[in-house]
């Protein structure tokens, strides 16, 4: 399928500087790009691309002013990166959507599956799950009893959903996340620990993404939540009866440990560990390894273990590597003032 420039300026309603008639087929990355592609440029670091760039098509901001001759048809909008998200959301929805359910699928008798579901070969429907309209489930993919899951979700292959979990509306769950496994709660006896029960719930609202091998467990009592528009990464764990505000996202590799609330429009980085029982406001930024072990007010921006702000902590990382010759030169000074202290003893 193929689009002009003109049709796709009309759709992001940007500006064409170039050949309006310019078509184009298919994505790719400005540093890799060939005829019939559209590419894009928002990063200032790659703007030496657009002046030897094959693609037919590139999207860039409206402030971008060339330095030379651009051969490419140019479509200027006010964010290239977020026109970008609505030309592949476009192109992703045209594609044909697979519907029916696989005689190779389990599905129990008592499950209620809604219109043009596609469940895949080897899919496992548990008994009194719900299935949304047009959600497709993948090879592999394991609902239990109980569940409910709503309309236009995609549950890839090898995702796990336990009982009773509730997932909502347009959510997509990645190759082998699982949802609602329980939660690390044991209680220390003399004879060791003994399991604690789990017999809470997990609940995803709308449009929430959950990455391969991601882990959400299940609480405790009650549930935990995961609210509407929040996105994580792969290999994120969220722990019992934790609670993530809608719109918060979180790179790969992040822990939050159990019954911790996290605000709204967050952002944290990889690897980043939170403490249990703590509370992070709305819009708080979190860079990659943060360690946070209290609770954080709204609208910060931190970074390290404890978390601080972003320029202290910088300018510490500065010095912290000059520590080895600091260390010598301290040594050579406390020697140097011994010296003096006994020629003045004499």
């Amino acid at each position: 399928m193929e689009f002009s420039a003109k049709q796709i300026a009309a759709f992001i309603q940007g500006e064409i500087i170039g050949d309006e008639n310019a078509t184009v087929h298919t994505f790719a990355k400005i540093e890799e790009g060939v005829p019939g592609a559209i590419s894009f440029l928002s990063n200032p670091k790659y703007i030496s691309y657009i002046y030897e760039t094959q693609s037919s098509i590139v999207l860039v901001n409206k402030d971008f002013t060339p330095e030379q001759e651009v051969k490419t048809t140019l479509i200027k909008v006010d964010n290239a990166y977020e026109s970008l998200a609505k030309l592949l959301n476009l192109y992703e929805m045209s594609k044909p959507k697979r519907v029916g359910i696989s005689p190779l699928a389990f599905i129990d008798e008592t499950a209620k599956i809604g219109k043009d579901v596609y469940i895949a070969p080897f899919a496992c429907i548990g008994e009194h799950a719900e299935i949304g309209d047009n959600t497709i489930i993948h090879p592999h993919a394991t609902i239990g009893s109980g569940v409910k899951v709503g309309n236009n979700c995609i549950i890839y292959a090898n995702a796990t959903v336990y009982h009773d979990c509730h997932i909502g509306n347009e959510c997509i769950l990645h190759a082998g996340c699982v949802i609602g496994a329980d939660g690390f709660g044991f209680a220390p006896t003399p004879q060791g620990y003994e399991k604690i029960p789990q017999i809470g719930i997990v609940i995803l609202e709308d449009r929430v993404d959950i990455g391969a091998n991601a882990c959400v467990d299940r609480a405790t009592m009650g549930a935990t939540i995961i609210h509407s528009g929040a996105k994580l990464d792969n290999l994120v764990q969220i722990a019992h009866n934790d609670e993530i505000g809608s719109h918060t996202v979180m790179a790969a590799q992040v822990g939050i440990a159990g019954s911790t609330k996290v605000g709204e429009w967050c952002m944290f980085g990889g690897q980043v560990g939170i403490a249990g029982h703590i509370k992070i406001g709305d819009r708080v930024n979190l860079g990659a390894q943060s360690g946070v072990p209290s609770s954080i007010e709204s609208d910060k921006q931190l970074i390290g273990t404890p978390p601080c702000e972003m320029k202290p902590y910088f300018k510490s990382a500065a010095i912290s590597r000059k520590l080895p010759d600091m260390y010598l030169e301290l040594h050579k000074l406390r020697k140097e003032v011994e010296d003096l202290k006994q020629q003045l003893n004499k």
